[in-house]
């Protein structure tokens, strides 16, 4: 009899009401990440790969580079019958002007007070990826360029024509006779690097020398290392490259030189107002709406100063830079 009532007890407290999970899911804390899941941020291949010169003091960066060479000349005879002529030099002046580059980020206040995150600094890098964007775009394609800045660096070999149109010889359209490396050794330079679109990355890997084995040799402890003629290459992420315009540009980049008058600076204002650049209107006014806004602001200027030299003495013709481009898109040219 015991022993029934005790079986009977264990049946009614199974049977009686518990606290389950989805009762108390509310009082049971989760763990939340505090890390920002995101992509590599990107810099600016322009500045990178390209020769950096002093700061700038002012507006205008003057640089003096030679346009005329010096002729030597044998000296036929002794005495009064051996005359020794003359020669001459000149050299021209190109400017590089420093251009602005800038933009302002607004945020509400609350918002900044509530947030677990340090906005400012999620913010800052991707401003900085941004205006490396806005100089590789003007730089190498034109992209937005100021008016005074000069033609950008696929619009010089255009112009120089300096172009390669990719064929089924990939080998022959880079490192051959008439491949890009030849086309800018052709202007009296030595190539030093290449930047080229992402898509490149897959034609590289199945690269093959003129005896059929594979240009870039990979195992699977170690990345490939990609190099052209001994010379690095870059794949710009930034989604400035336009593969519509050029596959690849290699050259001589100490030619690709720029000088910083500003570099870039945040600033933070709790007063003021923004407006529509184009309609004038008052988008934000920052004291009455409780906002904050983070302005960043850069000022650069670039040049290809591109001098004579004893190979290529036209400088219509001379250039430091080749492209490799599709064949649509040197048809487009």
């Amino acid at each position: 009899m015991n022993k029934n009532k005790r079986l009977f007890r264990d049946l009614q407290l199974l049977a009686a009401p518990s606290i389950a999970r989805s009762n108390a899911e509310a009082l049971i804390p989760t763990q939340e990440s505090h890390d920002i899941i995101q992509g590599a941020i990107e810099q600016s291949a322009v500045l990178q790969r390209g020769r950096k010169l002093a700061n700038m003091t002012a507006s205008q960066y003057k640089m003096p580079v030679l346009d005329l060479l010096p002729v030597a000349y044998f000296v036929n005879g002794e005495g009064s019958s051996a005359m020794k002529q003359t020669t001459n030099m000149a050299w021209d002046k190109k400017v590089i002007y420093a251009e602005e580059i800038a933009v302002i980020v607004p945020i509400s206040e609350a918002v900044l007070d509530d947030a677990e995150y340090d906005i400012w600094g999620e913010v800052k890098p991707r401003l900085v990826e941004a205006f490396g964007q806005k100089i590789d775009g003007a730089v190498l394609f034109g992209v937005d360029k100021p008016s005074t800045w000069r033609d950008d660096v696929v619009t010089t070999a255009t112009k120089a024509d300096s172009i390669v149109t990719l064929n089924d010889d990939l080998y022959g359209s880079i490192l051959g006779e008439e491949g890009v490396i030849a086309k800018v050794e052709e202007s009296g330079y030595f190539v030093n690097g290449h930047m080229a679109d992402i898509s490149m990355r897959a034609k590289l890997r199945g690269l093959k020398d003129t005896t059929g084995q594979p240009v870039f040799k990979s195992d699977m402890q170690t990345g490939t290392n990609y190099t052209l003629d001994g010379s690095p290459m870059n794949f710009p992420r930034n989604g400035a490259f336009d593969k519509s315009k050029a596959l690849m540009i290699s050259g001589d980049f100490s030619q690709l030189v720029y000088s910083i008058r500003q570099d870039v600076t945040f600033k933070i204002f709790d007063q003021g107002v923004i407006q529509d650049p184009a309609t004038k209107e008052i988008i934000y006014n920052l004291m009455q709406n409780d906002m904050v806004a983070l302005r960043a602001v850069m000022r650069l200027g670039w040049e290809i100063p591109n001098p004579i030299n004893a190979i290529q003495k036209d400088k219509t013709k001379r250039c430091p830079f080749a492209l490799l481009k599709t064949g649509a898109a040197a048809a487009k040219a």
